[in-house]
């Protein structure tokens, strides 16, 4: 199994000068714990996450530290802090050093990768370009799809109906926003993810159902309103 047949797709994003309190907003919505910081161009040029959050002094529980560990930072570690903690934008506060993966790497990586770098979550990159996340939940959710199937990769068939599924997604009016993990062994294929309601869950079934070669159609996903988390 590769990372393209785990990725969560399309691509929850901010832009560089996004406001902060927007993005914490979008972590909130969407129940991620990051999003890439992707440019006017398509190019990924950093990442936010809950632990940039953590840093924030705003509700003024920010710890500056001891003085004599200050003292060996020096102005330029200080100065870098005190934007991360400050900022405004998602350019301030963002991790700039991001790893990433490609569509074809091995998902046994991506899970050593993660564990290595203590990370949650990955961007996958196309010709410099992000086309999917892959979290560990992800992970997880294809070592279960995989459960009755000995193969190491999904098969051609597989990903020829993942790939027409996720096309179906993409170009409906009724997708989800919050971005939907697809996988898809041996025909049968598993929505993973967060809906607005039971009826685009719904949806999402009669969409998979339509496809040829789809033997089965599992749906884990939750119905929770955008709206929800603020009434």
């Amino acid at each position: 199994m590769q990372t393209k047949d785990i990725m969560t797709t399309p691509v929850v994003s901010v832009a560089p000068e996004t406001g902060v309190s927007d993005v914490a907003r979008l972590l909130l919505e969407r129940h991620v714990s990051a999003v890439p910081v992707i440019d006017s161009a398509g190019r990924l040029v950093g990442m936010v996450s809950e632990g940039d959050f953590l840093r924030r002094a705003e509700d003024g529980s920010h710890r500056h530290g001891s003085w004599w560990l200050r003292l060996f930072a020096g102005s330029g570690e200080n100065a870098a802090d005190y934007v991360k903690t400050h900022g405004r934008s998602a350019a301030d506060v963002m991790t700039r050093d991001v790893v990433t993966v490609t569509e074809d790497m091995p998902a046994g990586d991506v899970a050593h990768l993660l564990e290595t770098k203590r990370i949650k979550r990955v961007p996958v990159l196309r010709n410099g370009k992000v086309v999917g996340i892959v979290s560990r939940a992800d992970l997880l959710r294809g070592l279960a799809a995989q459960r009755h199937a000995p193969a190491d990769t999904a098969s051609i068939e597989d990903e020829t109906i993942r790939k027409q599924i996720l096309e179906e997604i993409r170009t409906a009016d009724w997708a989800p926003t919050y971005g939907v993990s697809v996988v898809v062994v041996d025909g049968i294929v598993q929505f993973w993810g967060v809906v607005d309601s039971h009826e685009q869950g719904e949806a999402l079934r009669v969409a998979a159902g339509n496809v040829p070669g789809v033997k089965g159609v599992e749906l884990n996903v939750s119905s929770i309103p955008a709206y929800g988390m603020w009434t």
